[in-house]
């Protein structure tokens, strides 16, 4: 009895000391990138979890339901945002496109679509009128959803989005940027599943320090 007591002691101990050694892999300068100066974030309380993407990345379309599953149990105080990035020229229809039907109030309607269509057939949606084309097949008007593409409202901000990739030095997609000072991409933290590893390490670290 005493010799099982002793066992089942010893065996929560050496998993205490795990979890402990499991938190300290994540090492700064190889798992995750710390920035010399933090990026705006748009929440002014909580922590702010950024996924930054690309509708025609076949990266980004594999790491988008994992991403989703960590965004519905995240804690209360998490503010998850999208970032389209716009590394290229060509990929900046695409970003003008998320926020055109953001300013809509119809992004939930076309996203999961964009995605299929952009990084899973490769689909030639690379401007605005092709775009409006195909958002047409979803409920959106063709015309508003061009206004929109066009208008000084998504321009700007495109602009800040892309002000906020750079600032970050985001080269490629998916990136994940916690709270506007940690970066953190598949290879650095290994894998997808081991992004988010590292995102839920950050974020609990920022949580703990008062962001």
């Amino acid at each position: 009895m005493i010799r099982s007591f002793g066992v089942v002691a010893i065996l929560s101990l050496a998993m205490a000391f795990a979890g402990v050694a499991n938190a300290e892999t994540w090492q700064e300068g190889v798992h995750y990138r710390k920035l010399e100066t933090p990026v705006h974030t748009e929440s002014t309380d909580g922590v702010e979890v950024a996924e930054v993407f690309w509708y025609g990345c076949p990266h980004c379309y594999r790491f988008k339901p994992l991403a989703e599953a960590w965004e519905a149990q995240a804690p209360d105080y998490v503010h998850y945002v999208r970032i389209p990035a716009a590394l290229g020229r060509s990929w900046e229809p695409h970003a003008r496109a998320f926020y055109a039907l953001e300013a809509l109030g119809q992004l939930d309607k076309v996203h999961d679509a964009l995605f299929d269509a952009l990084a899973g057939e490769h689909r030639p949606l690379n401007d605005g009128e092709s775009l409006a084309k195909f958002v047409a097949g979803y409920g959106v008007d063709p015309d508003e959803f061009l206004k929109a593409y066009n208008s000084f409202g998504v321009n700007a901000k495109l602009q800040q989005a892309q002000a906020k990739v750079r600032g970050a030095r985001i080269t490629g997609t998916p990136s994940m940027l916690v709270n506007g000072k940690y970066v953190v991409t598949a290879s650095m933290a290994g894998s997808h599943e081991a992004v988010l590893k590292v995102v839920d390490y950050l974020v609990e670290k920022e949580h703990n320090a008062g962001n």
